[in-house]
């Protein structure tokens, strides 16, 4: 795959889709890679000319020293984009990739054309968590980041779609047990210290909101906070947990799809 190099590694992108077509970005969520949306692309690609990359300390891109923050890791969006010569774009992304979003949105809303904020909350967990968390995976390391894979299993997926469709589960999860533990310490830091609740008027790109109904983490109420304070946004709410995406499938691709071409 092509990367785009920064000051201070490389990052890793795809991009699928007709050339001159409107680009849509796509940001994976925390402990896994660009490949979380291979089940969109057949549908996005159609119309839009999509570019996924893995966030820097995930799959093939750099894991540079840590720890990140949410506004590291927009500016490498925005240099990936500058380097690709894209100067406009619509930007979907998931959990911490919807951190992300909303961190462009706040910042650099005059490129959006349209922002998709997936379970995602503008302050994810606690302090408490993601310190016990960055704690275990550095102590442990790639071991730590298995046991992690199969307790995130019940976070990501509802039981019955966990059980019905392991063939659709387990290979996001298993990004998970290959992410590096030193890039997943760091991008847990970076996820812990964003806290967007005051600024999320400032975003005034055309925004959806996709919630899961059985989300623990990024809950729908989550969802309707954000919604109450962007103005003129849209909510979805599927019967997902974490990762809508996979789990929602074709229902989650359309309803984007019908978003972005509003």
């Amino acid at each position: 795959m092509p990367t785009v190099q920064l000051a201070d590694g490389a990052l890793n992108y795809q991009i699928d889709g007709p050339a001159g077509a409107p680009v849509l970005v796509l940001s994976n969520s925390l402990g896994t890679d660009l490949h979380m949306w291979d089940a969109q692309i057949p549908a996005f690609a159609e119309q839009f000319r999509v570019l996924r990359f893995d966030t820097r300390g995930h799959g093939a891109s750099l894991v540079s020293e840590g720890p990140y923050s949410i506004e590291q890791l927009g500016s490498d969006v925005l240099a990936l984009l500058d380097a690709l010569d894209i100067q406009r774009f619509s930007f979907c992304g998931l959990s911490m990739g919807g951190l992300i979003g909303q961190w462009l949105g706040i910042n650099a809303g005059a490129r959006l054309d349209k922002l998709v904020l997936c379970n995602t909350a503008a302050k994810i967990g606690t302090d408490e968590v993601w310190n016990t968390r960055i704690d275990t995976v550095l102590a442990g390391g790639q071991q730590a980041m298995r046991d992690l894979r199969d307790a995130s299993i019940a976070r990501w997926f509802t039981a019955e779609f966990a059980a019905a469709q392991p063939a659709k589960a387990e290979p996001i999860v298993g990004m998970l047990a290959q992410t590096s533990p030193q890039g997943y310490a760091a991008n847990c830091a970076a996820v812990r210290d964003a806290d967007y609740r005051e600024q999320l008027g400032a975003i005034t790109a055309p925004t959806l909101i996709v919630c899961g109904r059985f989300d623990a983490v990024t809950t729908p109420e989550h969802g309707r906070f954000m919604q109450e304070r962007i103005k003129g946004a849209e909510l979805v709410e599927f019967h997902a947990a974490h990762l809508s995406s996979v789990e929602a499938g074709d229902a989650f691709s359309q309803a984007v799809l019908a978003f972005l071409r509003k």
